[in-house]
């Protein structure tokens, strides 16, 4: 049974970091190069698309990452898992903190209510992001390893 958690663990963190690499290095530039109102409503359609799915999946994956370190406490790579969870709570405390507020406001914005900084606004959340997604890669990187 254990096995079981950990291979759906890491494959539910694996799509996880797949999804937020691809909105950071696919998604964001394809946006950023449409012209200014189709690439902004492109972005707030974005952030409300996966603003609603991304808090159920992070909070999933750090409980079956909890699950994993208790049931497997005994065993091999325990510490790694741990860490993995140190990691994956990380990256909810940035989201929950630094870009969760930005998400929130950048999903109500229209060409005709944003406000005058919502570039350096959106310019932020790609950085931050770009921080999270190194975070979350980090975690699954020690769960892989867990594995062996």
């Amino acid at each position: 049974m254990l096995n079981a958690l950990e291979v759906v663990t890491t494959v539910v963190v694996g799509v996880m970091v797949g999804v937020e690499f691809s909105v950071a290095f696919v998604m964001n530039p394809i946006l950023n190069a449409l012209p200014e109102d189709s690439g902004q409503l492109g972005h707030a359609h974005g952030g409300r698309m996966l603003g609603a799915v991304m808090p159920v999946w992070y909070i999933g994956s750090l409980v079956l990452v909890a699950v994993w370190a208790i049931a497997g406490w005994h065993h091999h790579g325990t510490g790694l898992v741990v860490t993995a969870g140190a990691l994956l709570l990380l990256s909810v405390v940035m989201s929950l903190l630094l870009l969760v507020p930005i998400n929130n406001r950048g999903k109500t914005w229209t060409p005709e209510n944003r406000p005058e900084d919502w570039k350096e606004q959106l310019h932020r959340w790609e950085r931050l992001h770009y921080v999270r997604v190194a975070v979350i890669i980090a975690a699954f990187t020690l769960l892989v390893a867990a594995l062996a």
